[in-house]
């Protein structure tokens, strides 16, 4: 099969899902809305127990909430995975002469448009909010490749757990994981606060390098340790859940 019948095979599949999004509020409102309802309750509610003045809080807390807005768009993409694996869409597809990788294909690329679409629409609400960032352009370009790693990496965790899962109930579960994970981390507090087990697991596990490295490129001060850790941290993720991937849908199409 050519490469141009791949990619727009690609293309299709992911505009079908698109479409299945941009028409249901619900996903509008927990992928776009919600994040920024949480930024404005941490910046004028939480944000008023916190040493640092509100500007600074803000300037601190933007990372946290793209990477919750990440987590809850991702969170969407295991349960249109498990829909589409349970009522015999993938099955309808596969009996079709299309491309059969451009069936994750499509869902993979939906999720990263759609997530940089309420990324964008987060960031425009901090800067009305306050956020002032100092990076300069290849600081800007490096914070939104981590952002894009980011969407990629955790697509194909959300693909694994939608495929692996025998309802959109259990599917859904996925997201509570990345939620917990971000809650124990830097995205939304200093980790020096916390106790000293919690604060050990906190800068051990992946959200603390990632919100601490785009956190540091948009200041301006680049922390390249975090940034290499989060790379990695990064990478093995996309690697182990796309041969997971791989591996339950072969085994499940058969």
């Amino acid at each position: 099969m050519s490469k141009e019948h791949l990619i727009s095979d690609t293309m299709t599949m992911s505009g079908r899902v698109m479409k299945h999004s941009l028409r249901s509020v619900d996903t509008i409102i927990t992928t776009i809305l919600t994040p920024i309802m949480l930024m404005l309750a941490f910046v004028y509610i939480f944000g008023s127990a916190m040493t640092m003045d509100k500007a600074e809080y803000v300037n601190f807390i933007v990372p946290g909430v793209l990477l919750m807005c990440i987590g809850m768009g991702i969170s969407y993409t295991a349960v249109r995975v498990n829909m589409d694996m349970t009522r015999g869409i993938f099955d309808r597809f596969h009996s079709m002469p299309i491309a059969k990788s451009s069936i994750l294909g499509g869902h993979v690329i939906s999720t990263l448009l759609l997530n940089l679409l309420s990324v964008a629409a987060v960031i425009l609400i901090s800067f009305l909010m306050g956020f002032r960032p100092h990076a300069n352009f290849v600081e800007w370009l490096l914070a939104v490749g981590m952002i894009l790693i980011t969407i990629f990496a955790f697509t194909w965790m959300a693909v694994a757990f939608g495929l692996m899962a025998k309802s959109y109930e259990g599917a859904s579960v996925f997201s509570y994981l990345l939620m917990g994970l971000m809650f124990v981390s830097s995205a939304f507090v200093p980790t020096n606060n916390m106790g000293s087990k919690l604060r050990a697991f906190a800068e051990n596990q992946p959200m603390t390098p990632l919100a601490e490295s785009v956190r540091s490129l948009l200041a301006g001060q680049p922390n390249y340790g975090d940034l290499l850790t989060a790379v990695i941290w990064l990478v093995g993720i996309g690697i182990l859940f796309y041969l997971i991937s791989m591996k339950v849908y072969k085994k499940r199409m058969k």
